[in-house]
């Protein structure tokens, strides 16, 4: 990859990143429109990606968000107010921005088609059309000046100008009033005071000496740098201090504020960027500094402290200036712990490790096979640096899933404008890890169960208030760590479901007998068949029965499990439960006959000794007495027909599986204890085999079958039966 390409993949990461965050800020906008920081958030995203995208080239992009930048520096500057609808502009303006970078990105030179330029005509329009309200530019009013002893000037609306001419000005052929006329080509006087505070009485004065000190008040757009630029022949007569006017104090804050921090500047600079400083007096600064420490021996004076002291800048810019300083020493701290690595090389080095773990289990094998006990020690080391290893390697592809979490604002924001609702979203665990690959995969149904609680589960306000409840609905994203997995809920406290509905659209689309006989927690899990949908009309979010069953099958070949818990007027809770990852676990290995399989360790709840008197008795309706408990079991010989059909009476053991509240018992003949497991696909030839979730490879190079422990408790649940008399036996 050339430098250009990946300069191209860099500033389409963070602008992505920066969009994100942009869209994060205006919604929270919206309750706290206020928040100063949210709104400097918003302009430094629109600020960093036009300023990018020049160096690129993408004139498109600059132009666009050019247009945004100048709102939101109203907004900053308190001219423009933000609203809803300004809002909303601004969600569009994000959205637009990413089509255009994806189109530069990808069409290079190529025009914009006649929908982006549309879209981009439409909202620079609504962007710069819309009514300004807020604080009002108003005519400067200039208060008078002191005259008294030279004191300090306060001008709100003016530039403030000091000239003190040294004696030997005129000598040198300087005219003070030459300078002050050709100041008013710039602008404005407004206020003008003669000051001779240094001229001897009598005799003492000298004609030819220069005593004058001017105070002018002057109105003007001009830069600091221009009207300095009007006394740069003066510069060795006359001392020259040039003050901003008391209203540009707000821009020079907000200018700061929206610095590039890919590097720390030091004061002068930053304030010499911003039109603040110019560099004269950034010099004469430190010139002033430079004499204090070489007259008192000292470090000196702040260069902060000295331009104040010069009343060259306000003292408000000069904090700003060093409070964005520090904030850009700690960003650069925190970045340097990070690198950006491709997901591609990490995925690799995970591959890799799993490698490792098959090779390390390979050795000990061997050790334990041919007793060279001389190098168990050493494979027990091994096996203690690849166990770090590899969770070191996983921890690499950990995110925090409120990333993903925070994105469905924005969905549901849009949603309930479309449905006419109130809802709130409200998200806790957005702190809690998981693989990068599982984020990734999850978005599309996490996305399609949230839609359905808004459409389906939220009432609309009107129906909400009949029954008691609060306009607003409220719909919840939890996610926690639970027995090394991950568990996601969206819970509203809507309608919740009602059984009857579910009952007569199933028996309807004929997925059930009229008298079926299911469980209320059965028939919220029809939810999930094809087809089936309780919604009277559909829409254009949902309603066809299209997309539960697929959210399902979606969530399990992530090795997850998806269940639901409702209260007819309460609501709805949907239960998500995920593996942390997809690549490697710890198992617990199990035989029967000469089959291996693996169950991942943090679904063993513990592991029993199968009782032959009470299997002779209960092999019918497969269930054992667990002190008191109904145990539902399976063989796992017979249910894979891995049972070779003989009367040998054999040892057996029960290993006792949890997944959510329910658990069942796996009958097996040996139990090899804890294994790192390293988890290969089926392939598409075994993609629909029953019970099994993948393989791994053992270290003697045998295949053992990683078990769907979540399939197979519904199996053995679902083949047994409880009898009358079971507590009593």
């Amino acid at each position: 990859m050339s430098e250009f390409d990946a300069a191209l993949t860099t500033f389409a990461q963070e602008s992505e990143e920066l969009l994100i965050s942009m869209e994060d800020a205006l919604l929270s906008l919206e309750s706290s429109p206020d928040d100063s920081e949210t709104i400097n958030s918003v302009f430094r995203a629109m600020h960093t990606i036009k300023g990018s995208s020049g160096l690129f080239g993408f004139n498109a992009i600059v132009a666009f968000t050019h247009e945004a930048e100048s709102v939101l520096d109203k907004v900053r500057n308190g001219e423009r107010a933000i609203d809803a609808e300004l809002i909303s502009v601004l969600l569009d303006s994000k959205d637009l921005t990413a089509r255009l970078i994806e189109h530069c990105l990808t069409q290079k030179d190529a025009p914009l088609p006649p929908e982006l330029e549309a879209a981009s005509a439409r909202l620079i329009k609504q962007l710069s059309g819309s009514k300004e309200t807020g604080i009002q530019a108003s005519e400067a009013e200039t208060s008078k000046l002191e005259s008294e002893g030279g004191g300090d000037i306060s001008v709100d609306g003016s530039w403030l100008i000091s000239l003190k001419f040294q004696s030997d000005a005129l000598r040198n052929g300087m005219d003070p009033l030459s300078f002050i006329r050709y100041l008013q080509t710039l602008g404005e006087i407004k206020e003008i005071i003669t000051l001779i505070p240094g001229m001897p009485d009598g005799d003492e004065m000298d004609p030819e000496s220069c005593y004058l000190h001017f105070k002018i008040a002057f109105q003007s757009d001009a830069s600091k740098q221009n009207i300095e630029s009007v006394f740069e022949f003066a510069s060795d007569d006359c001392d020259i201090n040039i003050l901003p006017p008391n209203s540009k104090v707000e821009e020079y804050l907000n200018l700061l504020d929206a610095q590039d921090e890919s590097h720390v500047k030091r004061i002068g600079e930053m304030l010499v960027q911003v039109g603040a400083l110019t560099q004269n007096d950034v010099n004469r600064a430190l010139q002033k500094q430079n004499e204090s420490r070489e007259s008192d021996d000292q470090p000196g004076k702040p260069l902060g402290k000295i331009l104040v002291e010069q009343h060259v800048v306000q003292e408000p810019v000069v904090e700003q200036a060093l409070k964005k300083q520090e904030q850009t020493k700690q960003k650069l701290a925190a970045e340097a712990n990070y690198i950006r690595v491709d997901a591609t090389k990490l995925g690799q080095l995970i591959n890799l490790v799993g490698e490792l773990v098959i090779s390390s289990a390979a050795m000990n094998l061997i050790v334990e096979r041919h007793g060279l006990a001389d190098a168990g020690d050493v494979a027990a080391s091994m096996n203690t640096l690849v166990s770090s290893i590899r969770d070191t390697a996983l921890e690499l592809r950990m995110v925090q899933i409120g990333e993903t979490f925070s994105r469905f604002r924005r969905v549901v924001r849009d949603v309930s404008n479309e449905l006419g609702k109130t809802i709130e979203l409200q998200i806790s665990g957005g702190e809690t890890e998981l693989d990068k690959t599982v984020v990734e995969k999850i978005n599309d149904p996490l996305m399609h169960l949230i839609r359905n609680s808004l459409d389906h589960g939220i009432e609309s306000p009107e129906q909400r208030l009949a029954v008691g409840k609060p306009a607003e609905g409220i719909v919840q994203l939890n996610a926690y760590h639970e027995s090394g997995h991950i568990v996601i809920q969206i819970a509203d406290d809507g309608a919740g479901l009602n059984c009857e509905k579910i009952v007569a659209k199933a028996i309807a689309n004929g997925l059930i007998k009229p008298d079926h006989g299911l469980s209320q927690q059965e028939i919220f899990d029809l939810i999930f068949a094809a087809g089936l949908s309780t919604k009277e009309a559909a829409t254009n979010l949902s309603g066809r029965g299209v997309g539960m069953d697929v959210v399902k099958k979606n969530i399990e070949a992530l090795r997850g499990t998806v269940g639901i818990d409702s209260e007819e007027g309460q609501g709805t809770t949907i239960t998500i439960n995920l593996p942390l990852t997809l690549a490697i676990i710890d198992g617990f290995m199990v035989g029967t006959e000469m089959d291996r399989y693996i169950i991942p360790l943090s679904m063993v709840d513990e592991c029993i000794e199968m009782d032959p008197n009470e299997c002779e008795i209960d092999e019918v309706q497969h269930y054992i007495n667990l002190r008191g408990q109904v145990l539902p079991y399976l063989r796992l010989g017979d249910y894979f027909n891995s049972r070779k059909s003989d009367t040998v009476k054999r040892r057996e053991s029960v290993v006792v599986v949890k997944s959510g509240q329910n658990k069942a018992g796996f009958v097996v003949d040996e139990l090899h204890g804890e294994h790192q497991t390293v988890i290969k696909p089926m392939g598409k030839v075994f993609e629909n085999l029953k019970g099994i979730t993948g393989a791994t490879v053992l270290g003697d190079g045998n295949v053992a079958l990683i078990l769907d422990v979540q399939g197979l408790i519904q199996a053995a649940i679902k083949n047994r039966t409880r009898p009358a008399n079971f507590l009593k036996a």
